[in-house]
């Protein structure tokens, strides 16, 4: 890559190591280059400006999945067996990247259960409230109404008929992630499960599953068996892979019992002014009797 430094900068920020708290924060697009404005220290009065050329420089917005490694894994956990050492997909199953024409026509044949809103839970002076008989209960939240993310907000998202659980979206101001929280209604409202990605139901196999953007590194794909007698969630299957990012969680789907599609960016894809990120498409397959 290129770089043109503008006039009223010190070239010599250039050659200064690269360090943790350094910090691209944005560029500007000109006729055959961008503008790339780079902090310091994370000191944004403490930065350059870059002149790259078009032709030298791949934006962020038009990142793709080519060349990266879709089977590399941080860690995983199959049932109770915790695995830092392999770092690849390849002993549960395969993963590849799909067209968009593939991912679309396989949605007509996804499976899974449908959430599907309960008109008897409405929203009242930002409580929800189930209503039954003329009964009306509050829904009231897991945790304290004052988080130290900030205000904690629940989004009701609908019910699950085969745990007839009631499943809520928390949302904080500051958090990035999510957290799926399901709820026994009947008598005494009661928290029972939780994921920390959109849940994709599997009644057949009794599996809560989900695949979700991790904080630190890459995404989490987790499969969950739900137990009835206990009301419990037993872990089958947890991977977490480096090297894309979920575009939009609620679009995952299974089309059967070992295969599953999500909807992907590529790991440091971000949108831009007036510039979408590229979506991807991922199918991965799971071996068959894995579990």
């Amino acid at each position: 890559m290129q770089f043109f430094v503008a006039p009223d900068k010190d070239a010599a920020h250039l050659k200064k190591a690269n360090h943790k708290l350094d910090n691209f924060y944005g560029f500007e697009e000109f006729d055959d280059f961008y503008s790339i404005h780079y902090s310091i220290d994370n000191n944004i009065s403490n930065s350059i400006e870059a002149f790259v050329l078009k032709s030298e420089f791949t934006a962020a917005f038009d990142l793709t999945l080519k060349g990266a490694n879709l089977y590399e894994i941080r860690s995983s956990t199959f049932k109770e067996s915790d695995d830092f050492n392999n770092k690849s997909f390849e002993k549960f199953g395969t993963i590849a990247e799909i067209s968009e024409h593939e991912f679309k026509a396989s949605s007509k044949n996804r499976i899974g259960e449908a959430l599907v809103k309960n008109p008897n839970i409405t929203l009242k002076d930002n409580n929800w409230i189930y209503n039954e008989n003329g009964k009306k209960t509050i829904i009231t939240q897991r945790e304290d109404i004052s988080t130290e993310t900030g205000p904690l907000a629940n989004e009701y998202i609908g019910q699950s008929a085969f745990l007839n659980l009631e499943v809520f979206k928390e949302n904080t101001d500051e958090a990035v992630d999510s957290f799926y929280s399901f709820y026994n209604i009947k008598n005494v409202p009661i928290f029972e499960l939780g994921t920390q990605g959109y849940p994709q139901i599997l009644p057949t196999k009794s599996w809560v599953t989900y695949i979700s953007s991790n904080n630190d590194v890459g995404s989490n794909f987790v499969i969950t068996q739900y137990l009835p007698q206990t009301k419990r969630q037993e872990n089958l299957l947890y991977a977490n892979f480096t090297n894309f990012k979920i575009a939009d969680e609620k679009k995952a789907f299974w089309t059967d019992n070992e295969t599953f599609y999500a909807e992907v960016y590529p790991l440091n894809s971000a949108s831009s002014k007036g510039k979408k990120q590229k979506t991807a498409y991922i199918k991965i397959q799971l071996k068959a009797n894995l579990f």
